[in-house]
């Protein structure tokens, strides 16, 4: 395909295509003529995938570069893959001592993230030691003690019950797909595009139970359009 038609299959400018191609960010596609190119369905891929990662994630280029670089290292190894898209753990060297560094910039690990390590234990998960989950998680430990919300790690495992049927799920979408590119795309659609759409249901099913168990007046939308 021409760029022109690549640019209206991926939804993404020609000039922002022509940046994306001199950074190297997206590989040059097959010359024509001398100032010509054909482009193929990998290219739409890899463009729909840079796409989302800075459009929705609001990675920086040079973040998304560092990504795709790290993925078409992986041969295929799906875990790995998953790893990197979702952040999960450092892509890059110099990700893994900038990480560290802030981690002995910080000192002693907080009581959140502490506990944080207690949940996953308890859940009998399987992640890696540098995971950005669990500070994040820490975090929000750490901000409902400061509350005195009662709320603490065990109170915490039902919703981790959830979470873990919901990641089964998530895996199951990656399910019988093949190419890097393939996998990295699914990977980003499970972990990015899926979680508003998660959210909004379960703000959904709040305002529901909400209306169930405490609403004692009328309904606001009784009596629209009469």
């Amino acid at each position: 395909m021409k760029i022109s038609e690549l640019s209206r299959r991926s939804g993404v400018s020609i000039p922002t295509i022509k940046y994306y191609l001199r950074d190297g960010l997206l590989p040059p596609g097959r010359a024509t003529a001398a100032n010509q190119a054909d482009y193929g369905e990998e290219h739409l891929r890899r463009l729909r995938l840079i796409r989302t990662l800075v459009g929705v994630r609001r990675l920086p280029v040079g973040a998304v570069k560092e990504i795709l670089g790290a993925v078409m290292e992986q041969d295929g190894d799906l875990h790995q893959i998953f790893g990197i898209v979702t952040d999960a753990r450092p892509v890059t060297q110099q990700q893994k001592q900038t990480r560290e560094q802030e981690r002995q910039e910080a000192g002693e690990e907080t009581g959140g993230v502490t506990d944080a390590r207690e949940l996953v234990a308890a859940m009998g998960w399987e992640v890696h030691s540098g995971t950005a989950a669990i500070r994040s998680l820490g975090e929000v430990l750490d901000a409902l003690s400061d509350m005195d919300s009662g709320i603490d790690w065990r109170s915490l495992l039902p919703y981790a019950r959830l979470a873990d049927r919901v990641s089964e799920l998530d895996v199951q979408q990656m399910e019988g797909v093949s190419g890097v590119l393939e996998l990295a795309e699914r990977a980003v659609l499970v972990s990015v595009l899926l979680e508003p759409a998660l959210l909004a249901m379960r703000r959904l099913a709040q305002e529901d139970k909400s209306a169930r168990l405490f609403r004692t007046g009328p309904d606001e939308d009784e009596g629209e359009g009469e």
